[in-house]
């Protein structure tokens, strides 16, 4: 199947061919992109996402990276004061992972290409798993979810790190200049790329807010779900637990 290279999300088989195409083509300007683009604020938002994943409670368990990228939240997880596990670091785009590399050679990250939707790993693997800025561009949501939940022990978390609009009007207005006006040209200058910046927003516009969002989560098996919008609404943070023993203790909601 031929990628689509235009901006619109795709949908389906077409909409995964479109998001590893789109995501191998810019990787080799992705991080600096990320953090110019972001002001350095997803550095804040991945720190807090980590916080809300209770890995205390399980230091030496192995943890899931999903949708990983270049590992940046991966290698958040793997640097903490007191974390001994293993972090295993998966993506379906191969160029992302190789970028991503240098960060983690003397790190406990383990990269491994594999599509989130079809999760190369037996039931009731990972003490707990995140996921940044990775849920917005399955194809098949529902089928991601079931799968993390599926390779989660029980009492295990999940905590996706998204996109979102904010719901206050004066803020709304300006996130959605600067994402739908200037991020776009910014993008397209820096990374060469002709539609890759267009389909940000665009994915962003389509995707389920906090509160829909939540319901897919709870619909996938999850027994317990909270959420917290960051930055004034910029992003969210949902914290998902499946049930059984040994649920992480501390707040469910981010910190």
């Amino acid at each position: 199947m031929a990628a689509s290279r235009h901006a619109d999300p795709a949908a389906g088989d077409e909409r995964a061919v479109q998001v590893r195409t789109l995501f191998s083509e810019i990787a080799p300007r992705y991080d600096l992109l990320n953090h110019v683009l972001s002001l350095n604020i997803d550095r804040r938002w991945r720190r807090r996402a980590v916080r809300a994943l209770g890995w205390e409670v399980a230091p030496r368990g192995t943890y899931l990276d999903a949708c990983a990228g270049t590992f940046d939240l991966a290698m958040e997880l793997a640097a903490r004061q007191g974390f001994a596990g293993r972090v295993v670091g998966t993506d379906f785009a191969l160029p992302m992972l190789a970028r991503g590399l240098p960060k983690i050679h003397d790190a406990a990250v383990a990269p491994i290409c594999g599509d989130t939707q079809k999760l190369p790993f037996a039931a009731a693997t990972f003490a707990g798993a995140t996921v940044g800025f990775g849920v917005r561009n399955l194809s098949d949501l529902a089928a991601g979810f079931r799968e993390l939940h599926r390779v989660l022990k029980p009492g295990g978390r999940l905590v996706v790190l998204e996109f979102t609009v904010p719901p206050g009007r004066v803020l709304r207005a300006a996130y959605l200049l600067y994402f739908n006006r200037i991020l776009p040209l910014v993008g397209r200058l820096v990374s060469g790329h002709p539609w890759a910046y267009t389909y940000l927003p665009r994915s962003v516009r389509d995707f389920p807010g906090p509160g829909e969002l939540a319901g897919h989560l709870r619909s996938a098996g999850f027994a317990s779900v909270e959420w917290s919008l960051v930055s004034g609404g910029i992003a969210a943070i949902h914290v998902a637990s499946k049930a059984g023993h040994g649920s992480p203790a501390g707040p469910r909601r981010a910190p």
